[in-house]
């Protein structure tokens, strides 16, 4: 009996070994970060230099990182803390983003999966009160990439904050928070090889951060409660191992992503591939199969031991048509017919086989009685 296939990994990543085995190490430390006595210290160390190495992983300075319980937490304190009387979001962020505020305004993205800097600048330029913007890094249904630098000059050049939510890039793409030119990034654990329940917010020293969570004084007093030490140093030793591989594993991935899209369209010439034109992350590939529901395709995988995505992980189990691809000018019948298959670091070309074998010969459900 074959293996089962995992494609699914901007859901989530297998944890990497060493990841794993560093969380184990630090389950052994008895004490609490805030304590003073020796125990106490031994955990603020082992958490400080986890601090440290996350942020040299992003080319951050070390107070500028605030652990959260994931990247959603990180989300709505980067959305809610600035205090921020206007919020602007991409048309295509994460729920995590768009369901922060009811009264944030949707920038809208091209056909390319690209947001249009120039509606951001027109938005931005009509209503003068204290904004903050918040545009993603890679979409996490298509991989494209934003132009995240180019948002920043603009919102910085009408008194905005930019936040980036850079949790489908960090380990899979050159992350500079410095380049970035963002005030806010949000990034996550189990992404990329760490412990799921573990998250950080970067914060640029201009910004002024109110807690959600209040009743303590961690993390500067950026985030009420005790730190998740054992998930930390976890996050810490995957960003390390991710970011190392990153420049190979791209290339790598990308080659087998390319040749997944490559029989697709050979054996497939109806389905439709999106965000292709624009620049992507190496791991993602998001494709349509018209008049085949994506449902339908996540179970027939499925029962094949293939495991892929219908857009976003993160709706309770549910499988619905793609918010993204609808602002990406998609029907709203191909929205809903469009799976994502994300690679990562235990990925084999005859994973791309085995995928293959099960969805090229799905078909559209008869007609006949």
């Amino acid at each position: 009996m074959n293996p089962p296939v995992y494609m699914d990994y901007n859901a989530t990543a297998p944890v990497f070994p060493a990841a794993a085995a560093a969380m184990g190490e630090a389950l052994k430390i008895a004490g609490n970060p805030s304590s003073v006595h020796r125990y106490g210290r031994g955990a603020r160390k082992a958490m400080e230099d986890a601090r440290e190495r996350l942020a040299a992983a992003i080319g951050a300075q070390l107070p500028a990182i605030v652990f959260t319980s994931g990247a959603t937490e990180a989300n709505n304190l980067a959305l809610l803390g600035t205090g921020r009387s206007r919020i602007l979001v991409s048309a295509i962020e994460h729920d995590s983003v768009r369901g922060v505020s009811p009264t944030a305004e949707l920038v809208p993205v091209q056909r390319s999966g690209v947001v249009d800097l120039a509606a951001l600048e027109r938005m931005l330029g009509a209503d003068r009160r204290p904004a903050l913007v918040s545009l993603m890094l890679a979409n996490n249904e298509t991989g494209v990439v934003q132009p995240v630098a180019e948002a920043a000059e603009i919102a910085h050049r009408y008194g905005a904050l930019l936040h980036c939510d850079a949790v489908q890039a960090l380990g899979r793409i050159a992350l500079d928070v410095s380049a970035l030119g963002a005030d806010l990034v949000s990034l996550s654990a189990h992404k990329i090889g760490g412990p799921a329940g573990i998250g950080a917010l970067y914060v640029k020293d201009h910004v002024t951060l109110k807690p959600l969570l209040a009743g303590g004084g961690q993390e500067r007093g950026r985030r009420a409660g005790t730190e998740n030490l054992s998930g930390i140093v976890g996050f810490a030793a995957a960003a390390e191992i991710a970011v190392a591989r990153q420049p190979d594993e791209a290339e790598r991935l990308r080659a087998l992503r390319d040749a997944l899209e490559a029989r697709i369209q050979a054996e497939r010439p109806d389905a439709v591939l999106f965000g292709i034109e624009s620049p992507r992350l190496a791991n993602t590939s998001c494709v349509a199969l018209p008049g085949i529901a994506a449902e339908r395709q996540v179970i027939a995988l499925d029962l094949a031991g293939v495991a892929v995505s219908a857009g976003a992980a993160c709706s309770s189990g549910k499988v619905r048509a793609s918010a993204v691809l609808g602002a990406m000018g998609a029907p709203a019948d191909l929205a809903a017919s469009a799976i994502r298959v994300s690679l990562g670091w235990q990925s084999r070309a005859e994973d791309i086989d085995r995928f293959m074998a099960a969805w090229a010969g799905l078909r559209k459900p008869s007609l006949a009685a």
